[in-house]
């Protein structure tokens, strides 16, 4: 065996000799070992004890860390499959208030009285605005969800009257339930189906393996503004289907990438309904953006909009105030012949499916909805790919001056301060997600799951299946108290921090010990030979 340091050795041997960090990185991996663990600092409250202890990154996309995501995919396939095909109503019935979240709500009625006399009095309320505040908290403390206010915030809304392009849709009375229809087979089985559909944003010009025919031709502002809006448009049809069906329909639905760069929906849906009313509800479902026209570019170049402390962004040459966001709107609201920015539909491409439990395509459905979850969707194209690459390149310029916010700087280049607007905005700078070329255009979440799904938040399968693998271990599931202990960030310069290869080191000799339990286990319940099972595991 050649060692690295005889430099007797040619360069080319020596290089193409494998790094021994690397290789630990690989098993790291192999043994789903997170490999960017984020080390924090434990305090135990009762005893003093001071732990540096490792907790995994939880990264969702492969290029951050493969372990994590893989874990994270896993999850969302249990969570899917846990949620689609339930035939009993989801239990989420709030439990009753107790005395001491009574008593708090009356003593909140009592200082909303005094504030409220004070105020009509032209007194001084702010002792009693600081006490209402810690009265506030201490309702969620005391174990209540939300605000005694509930919604305080004005909604700006438009006319709700359908646009006259869009077709009528059925409406049928809604029912209090989550679960579909039932069919009686003539073996005189009762079936439960549901469907998996899939649906696109429409054609911006022909393509061939994801590449325009014609770039010129390709409308790029129309694809931005889509991608842009896109979990809006998918909010609207949620919203249609749930008033055809009748019933509160549960889904859980992943946005993933199509080779053209455009994102579409994948969606498991708890029930069905006929194929016909689907294809009526996708051709009926619209979102307008009503935003404030961006047709005329004010501000370019070097000549862009000043800031001034106290009064926000200026006009450069007349020293005139831009109008702020909510008087753009005003001005908006007041034209009557005004209309959208951008009006949104699905495109004629649409994929329905009925689907059973317990069978092969409920399955190979549930794999589908989680096969690109670890990618991101800049990773729809090769950047190998010229055209491909290309193709990208001008998807994102597209996007480059697009506003993808209220907040977004881009609308200092229309001439209107942005939403809260602050010091050192430049249009075509903007920080958003959706302006990253990893999202392309695309800032929603990547996976949506209606409330009542499984009737359990993300937190609660992982601890199911924590559950299940210390049960496999043979190891005791306790109940930490989560006031026992203090948790502090750790910088990585912190001597008390091993460095990230000797915990990488550990974590893999820990995984080690667990599968060979594991192999045992496995060994014991089909009847093998231990005493190969543990040579194989040493």
């Amino acid at each position: 065996m050649t060692h690295p340091n005889d430099r007797s050795l040619p360069r080319s041997v020596r290089m193409a000799m494998p790094l021994a960090r690397d290789v630990v990185e690989q098993i790291a991996i192999q043994y789903g070992v997170c490999i960017r663990p984020v080390s924090l600092k434990r305090i135990d409250v009762q005893t003093g004890q001071v732990e540096i202890i490792d907790v995994p990154c939880g990264a969702t996309l492969e290029s951050k860390c493969p372990p994590c995501a893989k874990r994270n995919r896993h999850l969302r396939m249990a969570q899917c499959r846990e949620g689609w095909h339930l035939e009993a109503e989801p239990v989420n019935i709030p439990d009753e208030a107790d005395d001491y979240q009574r008593y708090l709500v009356e003593l909140r009625a009592d200082a909303q009285a005094w504030r409220d006399r004070a105020d009509a009095a032209g007194q001084d309320t702010t002792d009693l605005d600081a006490a209402i505040e810690d009265l506030d908290e201490e309702i969620n403390r005391a174990g209540m969800r939300g605000n005694v206010l509930g919604r305080i915030s004005g909604k700006r809304s438009r006319s709700t009257r359908r646009r006259q392009d869009a077709p009528d849709l059925p409406k049928r009375q809604m029912t209090k339930t989550t679960l579909g229809r039932t069919f009686t087979g003539s073996d005189g089985k009762t079936y439960r189906p549901s469907m998996f559909i899939t649906l696109t944003l429409p054609s911006y010009e022909r393509v061939l393996e994801g590449v325009p025919i014609d770039p010129d031709g390709y409308d790029y502002v129309r694809a931005a503004r889509d991608a842009l809006h896109f979990s809006k448009l998918i909010d609207r049809f949620v919203q249609n289907l749930r008033r055809v069906a009748g019933y509160d329909v549960q889904y859980f639905a992943t946005v993933e990438p199509q080779k053209r760069l455009a994102p579409h929906l994948h969606m498991a849906i708890r029930g069905t309904l006929p194929r016909a009313e689907i294809r009526q509800i996708v051709a009926a479902t619209y979102h307008q953006v009503w935003w404030p026209p961006t047709d005329t570019v004010r501000f370019d170049g070097d000549h862009l909009p000043v800031w001034h402390e106290g009064t926000g962004y200026l006009d450069p040459t007349t020293g005139e105030v831009l109008p702020t966001w909510e008087q753009a709107l005003d001005q908006l609201d007041a034209d009557e012949n005004a209309q959208p920015l951008h009006v949104l539909r699905f495109g004629d491409q649409l994929d329905i499916q009925g689907v059973l439990a317990g069978t092969p395509d409920a399955d190979q459905c549930i794999r589908y909805l989680a096969k690109y979850l670890t990618k991101s969707i800049g990773d729809a194209f090769d950047p190998g790919n010229p055209a491909q690459r290309q193709h990208a390149e001008r998807l994102i310029e597209a996007l480059r001056f697009e506003p993808c916010s209220p907040t977004c700087p881009n609308w200092l280049r229309y001439g209107i301060q942005p939403k809260n607007a602050k010091p050192g905005m430049v249009p075509g700078r903007c920080r958003g997600k959706a302006h990253k070329p990893e999202h392309l255009g695309y800032a929603g979440r990547r996976v949506l799951v209606s409330r009542k799904w499984s009737n359990k938040t993300l937190t609660e399968h992982k601890h199911d299946r924590r559950t299940w693998v210390l049960e496999a271990l043979g190891l005791p599931d306790e109940t930490v108290d989560p006031h026992r202990y203090i948790w502090r960030p750790v910088k990585p310069t912190d001597p008390d921090v091993a460095p990230i290869g000797i915990r990488l080191l550990r974590s893999v000799h820990e995984r080690q010990r667990w599968r060979a339990h594991m192999d045992r286990l496995h060994a014991q319940a089909h009847g093998q030979d231990l005493s190969a099972t543990e040579g194989r595991a040493a």
